[in-house]
């Protein structure tokens, strides 16, 4: 009875063994027992970064194959690839080299491409696009990390001190050294408000007044209506000098017409030399004007004609005649 129970329990041991191991053989192929080796494609990298063989073949985050052997061909990474018979890859799609997790394991994932573009046959070669390093983004974090540690330690200098001086106590000291004039000119400022808001001065009344406030808009309509005028005074100015030029009215025919000018010429020079004989007593004209002898006969004879006239009004009229013939001649 021993016997049987020993051996109905070593037979269990073993079953479950066997369940085990099948388990673990499951786990280990993708839950297939035969499986299909797949279509090998060719992957080209200048850095497969830790890329390894036996590393999963994703798209659309579904594995597709595995990375079958990787070497290095004329300077250059090369991957070959497994992919599964089950899966055609379009020939636009590419492939790179994606970090799988935080502990640095890698995979090669794929994009899916077009739909209607051709197939990749078997041992084509893919596209590859090289991706971010991690190790290389670390390095520059780092470098970055040292840029911020230099500016902060510049900032400090100039906050905290250095060749400079604390930059607060600078602020300080300029602070102190113009205390009295910021006092005094934050004073004026109020005293200035204060004049303004009680209506003093010119800007006071402007603020406060409204009556200067309407007149001045009147002085600034006025002054506006004034710049018109003159603006219309300008063009009419303008509207005369345009004609003058172009030879219209007398002074036009005088400033373009050349006979015009040369008889104004002569005309002027004409009264330039009868004025030049006045002046000197030349003519009859002139005499009169420059020899007072002739206004002094014409006064004698004035008087003489007086004197006859007086004696006519004495005498009766039979000899006006004669006394008027007597005191001329």
């Amino acid at each position: 009875m021993n016997n049987r129970m020993q051996t109905i329990r070593v037979g269990l041991f073993f079953v479950l063994g066997l369940a085990l191991l099948w388990v673990t053989f499951e786990a280990l192929n993708g839950g297939r027992v035969f499986r299909p080796k797949g279509y090998p494609l060719v992957a080209r990298f200048s850095n497969l970064k830790g890329l390894n063989e036996g590393d999963d073949i994703l798209m659309a985050g579904v594995r597709i194959g595995s990375v079958a052997k990787t070497r290095l061909v004329n300077g250059r990474a090369e991957a070959e690839l497994r992919v599964d018979p089950a899966i055609q890859i379009a020939n636009d799609s590419v492939a790179v080299v994606a970090q799988s997790s935080l502990l640095g394991t890698n995979h090669l994932e794929v994009t899916v491409g077009s739909l209607d573009a051709p197939r990749l046959a078997a041992g084509a070669e893919i596209k590859t696009r090289d991706s971010v390093d991690m190790n290389e983004v670390i390095a520059k974090l780092g470098s970055l990390g040292d840029r911020l540690e230099q500016v902060a330690t510049e900032i400090g200098k100039n906050l905290g001190g250095g060749a400079n001086g604390n930059l607060f106590a600078r602020i300080d000291k300029l602070v102190t050294d113009n205390g009295p004039k910021l006092t005094e000119t934050i004073g004026n400022l109020q005293a200035i408000t204060a004049k303004i808001r009680d209506g003093d001065g010119t800007i006071g009344r402007l603020v406060n007044d409204p009556k200067l406030h309407d007149e001045l808009l009147a002085s600034i309509g006025e002054i506006k209506g004034a710049a018109a005028d003159v603006r219309g005074f300008v063009a009419n100015a303008q509207s005369i000098v345009d004609q003058v030029k172009s030879g219209k009215g007398a002074l036009g025919a005088l400033v373009s017409d050349e006979q015009a000018g040369s008889n104004l010429r002569t005309a002027m020079k004409n009264f330039r030399d009868i004025s030049d004989k006045l002046n000197s007593g030349q003519g009859t004209l002139g005499r009169l004007i420059s020899d007072d002898s002739l206004f002094r006969d014409a006064q004698g004879t004035l008087s003489k004609v007086n004197r006859a006239v007086d004696s006519m009004s004495d005498q009766g009229p039979i000899t006006a005649v004669g006394v008027a013939a007597n005191s001329l001649f």
